[in-house]
């Protein structure tokens, strides 16, 4: 029998409120107060809690405070990742991000999805992974909805929310987030 972690990271319905995800979840709450309230300064300490709080990354990992997730276990991240100030990864399924990827303010990726079904959204909920590919930059106050890839070479234009898949070299804007034009690989 599954665990409710195990079905949360696979996409499966799980109970949000089980005893060990609250117990992660307080956790990762912890590490973020460390990281947005009490460091200040981006020094060797700050390295520590992000070590701890996201530990599946590439060199040249950064972040800007305030940075705010579930878990932070389920984010990986190839060399060179940049998160600026104010975003949020709700990372109850997988999220992976390729190397060479920048993001602006107040991005949002959301793995987090609810059953349509309102009985049974009162009691579970759901996630599906999120892929980002090599050399991206998604725009500021960008939102990546679940079971969203987005291939590598992307540009997501500011304000745009990703509800589909965005092929490999696009420039993609708007709300739905739509494919405007291929990018040169050298662009």
């Amino acid at each position: 029998m599954k665990t409710e972690k195990e079905k949360m990271i696979t996409g499966e319905y799980y109970l949000a409120g089980d005893a060990v995800l609250v117990k992660e979840r307080r956790k990762a709450k912890n590490l973020l107060h460390k990281l947005n309230v009490t460091e200040f300064v981006y020094n060797e300490n700050a390295q520590e809690i992000l070590a701890e709080l996201i530990p599946n990354v590439g060199q040249n990992f950064y972040i800007e405070p305030p940075f705010h997730c579930d878990y932070g276990y389920n984010i990986s991240c190839g060399d060179n990742v940049y998160f600026n100030v104010n975003c949020v990864v709700l990372d109850c399924a997988p999220v992976n991000i390729g190397s060479n990827v920048f993001f602006a303010p107040n991005v949002q990726i959301y793995t987090a999805t609810h059953p349509l079904d309102a009985e049974l959204r009162k009691t579970l909920e759901n996630a599906l992974p999120i892929t980002i590919g090599d050399d991206c930059w998604i725009g500021g106050n960008s939102v990546i909805c679940p079971g969203v890839t987005i291939g590598k070479g992307c540009v997501i234009g500011a304000g745009s929310v990703v509800t589909k898949d965005i092929p490999d070299n696009s420039l993609a804007v708007g709300n739905p987030a739509k494919v405007i034009r291929k990018l040169n690989q050298e662009s």
